[in-house]
């Protein structure tokens, strides 16, 4: 549903798109190491929601069952002794634009622990979701995604299915909708455009999240697969295809992978989960993974404010 004004309205219903599966090369050896290598995989039919989770839906859900997330409950003593305890209380990882160039080699220079920060608000204590119904949910840890996943009857998808469907049913070029990000001068998703991590003029005037569907649906009717908020997967990380894939790992050609792309690793030996994409802060110049076969890695326990998620659902 439309506003008056164009934007989505916010809803808790869901919108499942049935996506045909099929065979399809997965990975690229064009941009990151760990996009390699190229090959070839199978999936059957499944049903995915047609858009990230919004903060409506995610609304609902805590509403309907008293569900309290990660960045709500501040951190365990004993698992993050190293940290102090002013970072141990509730909240998480913002993103803050610097004053100018900084060196891209530290993330923590445009990343900041916000005590308070939670997906009611984002940006911290003195943010909220005002006017924001129909925007990604975003600070929600894996844990909390997969419980909403849970009590919709359904699951986060693995990295396999949310390539293949951010694809749209095309061999990215290496975008999902060609060889141009922008083509003919306009903005097909949700990502930096200017200097990063200073200077944002926005993608159709977005700095920071947009509404759902505020950017043209792939060819399979998909919201937002690439851009906006990187998206959680139930798939462990491992820094190539050659182990999922059981075939020796080739040669590629792209550069090291970026850092902090989709937020920091906790250090505190956390399992990390495969993040897909990219995200309204990824920049050509520094995080080039708005493409179907990107990918990076977050640990589980880690929510920071552009990461969100949408489910998927078997069909059988």
């Amino acid at each position: 549903m439309m506003t008056s004004s164009g934007t989505p309205s916010p809803s808790p219903e869901h919108r499942w798109v049935r996506l045909p599966g099929g065979r399809f090369s997965m990975g690229s050896y064009d941009f990151y190491p760990d996009e390699a290598p190229v090959h070839q995989r199978t999936l059957p039919a499944f049903e995915m929601t047609s858009g990230p989770v919004t903060n409506a839906q995610y609304g609902h859900f805590v509403e309907q069952t008293g569900y309290v997330t990660v960045a709500e409950r501040g951190l365990d003593a004993q698992a993050f002794a190293h940290l102090p305890a002013s970072e141990r209380l509730p909240g998480s990882l913002v993103f803050a634009p610097t004053g100018g160039p900084v060196d891209l080699r530290d993330w923590r220079a445009w990343w900041s622990w916000v005590p308070g920060a939670q997906w009611r608000h984002p940006l911290g204590p003195d943010s909220n979701l005002a006017g924001k119904g129909g925007h990604p949910v975003v600070q929600v840890a894996h844990e909390d995604a997969l419980a909403y996943a849970r009590w919709l009857d359904a699951r986060l998808p693995t990295e396999a299915e949310h390539e293949f469907a951010a694809g749209g049913g095309m061999t990215p070029n290496p975008y999902a909708w060609g060889r141009d990000r922008d083509p003919a001068g306009v903005a097909m998703a949700n990502t930096w455009h200017g200097r990063f991590p200073y200077l944002n003029s926005g993608a159709r005037g977005w700095v920071g999240t947009s509404p759902v569907g505020a950017f043209p649906p792939n060819g399979f009717g998909l919201e937002d697969c690439i851009g906006n908020v990187w998206e959680w997967t139930g798939d462990l990380y491992t820094d190539s295809h050659a182990q999922v894939a059981g075939i020796e790992q080739e040669h590629g050609n792209g550069a090291a992978n970026c850092q902090g792309c989709g937020g920091a690793d906790s250090g505190s030996g956390i399992p990390r989960r495969v993040l897909k994409g990219g995200s309204h802060l990824c920049s050509p110049e520094y995080c080039l993974r708005y493409r179907p076969a990107a990918r990076s890695a977050q640990a589980e326990d880690s929510a920071t404010s552009h990461i969100g998620f949408r489910c998927v659902r078997d069909l059988f």
